[in-house]
C-alpha cells in the first residue's frame, strides 16, 4: 500500500500582507506624501515649514469632523447636503446666545465661567434637533435623503441669515475661542505628554487586538511585524508632536501675552505652539466614532444595513429608527464643527461653511466610503479630508486661482470615485 502525503504550498506574503495594511490605505497615505512633496518642491519648501503643517491642521479639523458622520451617512447609502448651511445655523445660534440672548435674560457677559458652557450645549442641542428632524423625514416619511437634505441646505442656510441679520457677529466669548485652534494649543511641554500616552495607548491597542486574536483561535502577525507596526506608529504620533512644537510663537504675541497678565516678557523668551485643542477634539471624536463602528450594536446594525437594507429590516433592525439616530449624529457633529470653525474665525460669519457640503462628501468618497453604501472607515476619511484640505492650500500657496481650484477639486473627486470602482473590480471588494 502507498503513502500518499499531500503537501500545501507555502503561500508567500509581502510584506503589507503580513502587516495586514490596507492596500488602499497605503495607497492614500502614498497619494498625500507625494502631493506634500510636489507643492514644497513648487513652493521652495514653504509647505512643508512647520508653521504651514500646524495651519493646515487647524484648518482640516473642521471638515474631517463632519466627514466622519458623513461616513454613516453614506454606509446607510443616504446623503447630506445640508451639513454646511446646518454648521452655519448651529454657529449662528451660538453666536447669538453667547453675545444676546445670554446677557440679556441671564445677565452672562461674555467670559462669564458658564457662557461656553451653555453656549456649546445650545449648539449641540440644535444640531441634534436638526439633525433627527431630517432623519425623521427620511426614514419616517420615506422622503428621499437627497431631497430633504438639499431643501435643508437652502433652508438653514437662511435661518442662519435671519437669526443674525445677515451681520457678522464678534467678538466671542474668549474661552470658546480656546477650540478654533490658533487660540488654543497646549504648549511644548504638555504636547509631548499627550503624545507620549497617545503613543502608549496605539502600542496597547496594538497588543489587545493580538491577545485577543490569539485567545479566539484566530491567526496573528508575527511578532517582528507588530513591533514593526507599532513603531511607525509611534513614529508617527510623536514625529506630529514635534512638528507641532517646532511652530514658535512670534515675539510680538509673546508680548502681547505677558503685557495682558501685567509682566514683562524676559529677554530672549520663546514658546512653541504645540498641540491645538480643536486636535484634540477631533482626535476624540475619531476614536469614539471608530468604537461606534466597530464595536457597538449600533454600528453593526448601521454597517448591515448599509450592506443590505431589505435583509437588515427582515432580520429585525428598526431602520426608520436608524435613520434617526444617523442623522442626528451627524447633526451633533455639524455643531460641533461649528464650535471649531468659528471659535477659529473668532466670530460668526455669513458665508461661514460654505460649499462644506461638498468638501466633506468628497472627503469620505476620497477616504474610500462606498457611495453603494455599506463599507466605509473613520480614518479614511479624515485622511481623505486631509487630502482635500491640502490640496486647496497648496495651491493656494502656488497662486492658483479659486475657480481653478474647485475645478482641480471636482477632478480629483470623479477621479477618486473611479479609482475605487476599478479597485473593487480587480480585487473583488464589495
Amino acid at each position: 500500500m502507498t503513502d500518499h502525503t499531500v503537501t500545501t504550498p507555502k503561500v508567500r506574503r509581502n510584506i503589507f500582507e503580513t502587516l495586514e495594511i490596507d492596500t488602499r490605505l497605503l495607497g492614500m497615505i502614498g497619494a498625500f506624501m507625494l502631493l506634500c512633496l510636489g507643492f514644497d518642491l513648487i513652493t521652495d519648501g514653504r509647505f512643508l515649514t512647520a508653521r504651514n503643517i500646524f495651519n493646515l491642521t487647524i484648518q482640516t479639523v473642521s471638515v474631517a469632523i463632519m466627514a466622519t458622520g458623513m461616513v454613516f451617512i453614506i454606509v446607510t447609502r443616504h446623503i447630506d447636503l445640508s451639513v454646511g448651511s446646518l454648521l452655519a445655523t448651529c454657529s449662528a445660534v451660538m453666536a447669538v446666545t453667547q453675545t444676546q440672548i445670554l446677557p440679556e435674560m441671564l445677565g452672562l457677559g461674555l467670559n462669564h465661567p458658564m457662557t461656553w458652557v451653555i453656549t456649546i450645549f445650545v449648539g449641540l442641542l440644535t444640531g441634534t434637533l436638526i439633525g433627527a428632524f431630517q432623519g425623521w423625514l427620511v426614514g419616517y416619511l420615506t422622503i428621499p435623503a437627497f431631497i430633504v437634505t438639499l431643501g435643508g441646505l437652502l433652508v438653514w442656510r437662511n435661518v442662519a441669515w435671519y437669526l443674525t441679520d445677515g451681520q457678522t457677529i464678534g467678538p466671542l466669548d474668549s474661552t470658546f475661542m480656546i477650540f478654533g485652534g490658533i487660540n488654543g494649543t497646549l504648549g511644548a511641554s504638555w504636547s509631548w505628554i499627550i503624545g507620549g500616552l497617545g503613543a502608549i495607548a496605539a502600542v496597547a491597542a496594538i497588543l489587545t487586538a493580538r491577545r485577543n486574536k490569539a485567545r479566539h483561535g484566530f491567526s496573528v502577525k508575527p511578532l517582528w511585524a507588530e513591533a514593526l507596526l507599532s513603531a511607525i506608529v509611534t513614529g508617527g504620533i510623536l514625529g506630529f508632536v514635534w512638528i507641532l512644537n517646532s511652530y514658535q510663537i512670534p515675539v510680538r504675541r509673546l508680548q502681547r501675552m505677558f503685557e495682558a497678565k501685567g509682566e514683562v516678557m524676559p529677554e530672549g523668551f520663546t514658546a512653541a505652539y504645540g498641540l491645538p485643542i480643536s486636535v484634540l477634539i477631533l482626535i476624540a471624536v475619531a476614536v469614539v466614532m471608530t468604537i461606534i463602528a466597530r464595536r457597538t450594536r449600533l454600528g453593526r446594525y448601521i454597517f448591515a444595513t448599509g450592506g443590505n437594507p431589505d435583509a437588515a429590516e427582515l432580520s429585525g433592525i428598526n431602520t426608520r429608527l436608524l435613520t434617526v439616530k444617523v442623522f442626528a449624529m451627524m447633526g451633533a457633529l455639524c455643531a460641533l464643527s461649528a464650535v471649531v470653525a468659528s471659535a477659529r474665525l473668532a466670530n460668526h460669519s455669513n458665508d461661514i461653511g460654505t460649499l462644506d457640503e461638498l468638501r466633506v462628501i468628497a472627503a469620505a468618497v476620497i477616504g474610500g466610503t462606498a457611495l453603494s453604501g455599506g463599507l466605509g472607515t473613520i480614518h479614511g476619511a479624515i485622511l481623505g479630508a486631509l487630502i482635500m484640505q491640502s490640496l486647496q492650500s497648496g495651491m493656494a500657496m502656488v497662486g492658483v486661482d479659486a475657480p481653478f481650484q474647485n475645478i482641480v477639486v471636482g477632478i480629483v473627486l470623479v477621479a477618486a470615485v473611479l479609482i475605487d470602482i476599478i479597485y473593487r473590480k480587480r480585487t473583488g471588494a464589495k
